[in-house]
């Protein structure tokens, strides 16, 4: 089962602690149903030095969060709204908005 929404799409939370606020998205794994969205479902972490953090200690970073908790915002009507499919002339399939009818790919 795909995901209907892509890397740097503009999401909302629909529900849980971050329910209201809207974030792009960095990073999509389909398999588990999960999305990274920037500076959203933070998280701390404790973390030895290495290479990456060469400092070391408490990071903060971002959590995934499921699907499900997610809505795509229409760029055209700034609205949440659920996604549709429509088939073009050409034979290719595009994500459609539900609310204004606006192709989003």
């Amino acid at each position: 089962m795909g995901l209907d929404i892509k890397k740097e799409d503009m999401v909302t939370v629909i529900l849980g602690d971050d329910k209201g606020k809207r974030g792009s998205i960095l990073s999509v794994s389909p398999k588990k149903g999960r999305c990274v969205v920037e500076r959203l479902n933070m998280i701390k972490r404790h973390m030895k030095p290495s290479k990456k953090y060469t400092q070391g200690g408490i990071i903060e970073k971002e959590a995934p969060i499921h699907r499900s908790n997610l809505m795509l915002v229409c760029p055209k009507c700034d609205k949440p709204t659920k996604i549709g499919h429509k088939f073009l002339e050409s034979g290719s399939k595009v994500r459609v908005c539900r609310k204004c009818g606006e192709v989003l790919d």
